[in-house]
């Protein structure tokens, strides 16, 4: 079966054949009994420990935890940027867990959008450029004027063709956010978001993730230690020394 296996009835042209298996549609991520395990100074290292939690499509959810606690890890892991020691991550009906970096890089191009603490813009391209490029991967038509358009929603549209050291930590942090979105993805994973933001700057960035998060219906999995920012989520999942110690609804749940 394909790794897009089809409960829409849509899938992408290519992929390699792999067998999964079905999550409900109500759930796009689910976590099971998830590990990671380095090996560090000849011994191992446990910095994620049997974790299980599942993401309801379309909820708002935050990770929260002091540092060293795995948080950064467990969303690598769920996004697919990295594979677990055990257990499984199940994203959008997709078990990642045996899938090769290849297939991973996919999956998350069909179906993830990402916003790193440090940008990860590419030096070399203008902003619009790097909003351009998952646009281009997946072989998208009218790309530029998409592009554009994302930029003029996060405030940019007229600073498309400036380089990111050209850019403030605020500006690259919103063409990061316009690259997120401009694959149009199922799920959004934010580590850091307002990290390494002035606390005006992170106000109108976390306005622009809720907003461009409620227009296109998108789950939004952001990990943080601002617990202003956590409590403005559905619900907040809590890490301590690789373990998950909470799991609690807030009020806007």
């Amino acid at each position: 079966m394909d790794i897009y296996a089809n409960r829409a009835g849509n899938k992408p042209s290519t992929g390699a054949s792999i067998s999964i298996k079905i999550i409900p549609l109500e759930t796009i991520l689910n976590i099971l009994n998830l590990s990671k395990t380095y090996q560090s100074a000849g011994r191992m290292l446990t910095v994620l420990d049997n974790i299980n939690f599942a993401i309801a499509t379309g909820s708002t959810n935050a990770i929260v935890g002091p540092s060293g606690s795995g948080k950064t890890t467990l969303l690598g892991l769920c996004a697919g940027l990295d594979r677990s020691s055990s257990g499984s991550v199940e994203l959008n009906g997709i078990n990642l867990s045996n899938l090769t970096e290849d297939q991973r890089a996919q999956v998350r191009n069909q179906h993830v959008g990402f916003i790193f603490q440090n940008f990860q813009l590419l030096p070399t391209l203008t902003a619009l450029e790097n909003v351009m490029v998952p646009l281009e991967l997946r072989n998208e038509r009218n790309i530029k004027a998409r592009a554009l358009d994302l930029l003029d929603k996060v405030g940019l549209a007229d600073r498309g063709h400036h380089y990111p050291s050209q850019l403030s930590g605020g500006e690259q942090q919103r063409v990061s956010l316009a690259r997120a979105f401009s694959n149009a993805p199922k799920i959004l994973f934010a580590d850091e978001p307002t990290g390494n933001l002035d606390a005006e700057t992170s106000e109108k960035v976390v306005k622009l993730i809720f907003d461009l998060n409620k227009e296109a219906g998108t789950t939004l999995v952001v990990v943080t230690h601002d617990l202003e920012l956590a409590a403005k989520t559905q619900r907040i999942i809590r890490i301590k020394g690789g373990k998950l110690i909470s799991d609690e609804k807030t009020i806007n749940g």
